[in-house]
C-alpha cells in the first residue's frame, strides 16, 4: 500500500532512540523528511546522521526540553524553519515506563507526579498547541500522541493517570482539530523491544537469579502472541496512522502491544 507520505515533513519528539527513533526511522523510510527532538545533542547527531545515511531523506536533530514552554516553542519554530512546513506531529518523549518497579502509594512525592505529567501530558500540549496552527494554514495534519498501556490497567499509580490524561488530550483535539482538516490519534504500546531491552533483562536474570530466557517469558505471559512487539512494529502503526490513508481514524485510541489477556475495551 502507498501511504502517500511522499514529501510529508514531520516532527518526532523523543525521537532520538527507543520509539520514537523506530517512528522517524520508518517514517523517512516513507520518504518523509523528519526533524527529531530531544534533550541530547550528541544522540540526537547520532541517530540524525545514521537515519539520513539510511534512508536518504532530510533529518534534523533538535534539542528539547518539552516541560519548557519556551524550549517548545522554539522547537516548533525551527522546525517549520528547517522544513520548510509541518504537517505531522509524534508525540513520544516521556519517561519510559516498566523500567524500574513504580512508586507504591507512600512513595509518590509532588516532584515525581509533576516531573512526569509536565514532560509527558502537559509537553504533548504544548507540542500540538504550538504545531496545530501551521497545519490548519493548510488544511491538513496528523498529530500522533505515543502513551501506553498503562492507561488500560493498574500498577504504576503516576503511569496510568498519565497516560489516561494522554487518551483524553487526543479527544480533546481531536474534537477541536478535526474541522481543520487535523486528525489527531493515540498510540498504547505495551512492553515494548527497544535497543534497552538486553541490558534490562539482563539485569533482571542477575538479581532474580533467573536465566534471561525465564525472565523474558515472564515479561510475555499476558501476552497473546506470545513475545514483545518490537519498536519498529509500533512504528508500522504510527506510519499508518501519520499518511492521508488514516482519514478514518480520529480521536481514537490503537493498541499496540500485541494483545492483552482479559479485558474488552470497545
Amino acid at each position: 500500500m502507498d501511504l502517500k507520505l511522499e514529501g510529508k515533513r514531520a516532527l518526532v519528539t523523543g525521537g532520538s532512540k527507543g520509539i520514537g527513533l523506530a517512528i522517524a526511522r520508518q517514517l523517512a523510510r516513507e520518504g518523509v523528511d523528519v526533524v527529531i527532538a530531544a534533550r541530547s545533542p550528541a544522540e540526537l547527531a547520532t541517530a540524525a546522521t545514521a537515519l539520513a545515511a539510511e534512508t536518504g531523506r532530510k533529518i534534523v536533530g533538535l534539542t528539547v526540553d518539552t516541560g519548557s514552554d519556551a524550549s517548545v516553542k522554539h522547537l516548533v519554530a525551527g522546525a517549520v524553519a528547517a522544513l520548510g512546513g509541518l504537517d505531522i506531529l509524534v508525540n513520544a518523549a516521556g519517561k519510559p515506563g516498566g523500567q524500574a518497579p513504580p512508586p507504591k502509594l507512600p512513595e509518590i512525592t509532588d516532584a515525581l507526579f509533576y516531573d512526569d505529567v509536565n514532560v509527558k501530558v502537559m509537553g504533548y500540549l504544548r507540542m500540538a498547541r504550538e504545531a496545530a496552527p501551521h497545519m490548519a494554514a493548510q488544511g491538513w495534519g496528523r498529530i500522533i500522541n505515543i502513551s501506553g498501556l498503562a492507561a488500560r490497567s493498574t500498577g504504576s499509580t503516576i503511569g496510568s493517570m498519565r497516560n489516561v490524561a494522554v487518551a483524553a488530550l487526543t479527544k480533546n483535539l481531536a474534537d477541536e482539530l478535526g474541522p481543520q482538516g487535523i486528525n489527531v490519534t493515540v498510540v498504547h504500546p505495551g512492553l515494548t523491544r527497544t535497543e534497552k531491552t538486553a541490558g534490562l533483562i539482563a539485569g533482571k536474570a542477575a538479581s532474580g537469579g533467573k536465566s534471561e530466557a525465564e525472565v523474558e517469558k515472564g515479561m510475555t505471559a499476558n501476552i497473546l502472541i506470545g513475545r514483545l512487539v518490537d519498536a519498529a512494529e509500533v512504528a508500522d502503526v504510527v506510519a499508518f496512522l501519520a499518511s492521508p490513508r488514516s482519514v478514518s481514524i480520529n480521536g481514537d485510541a490503537i493498541a499496540c502491544g500485541g494483545g492483552i489477556r482479559g479485558a474488552i475495551h470497545y
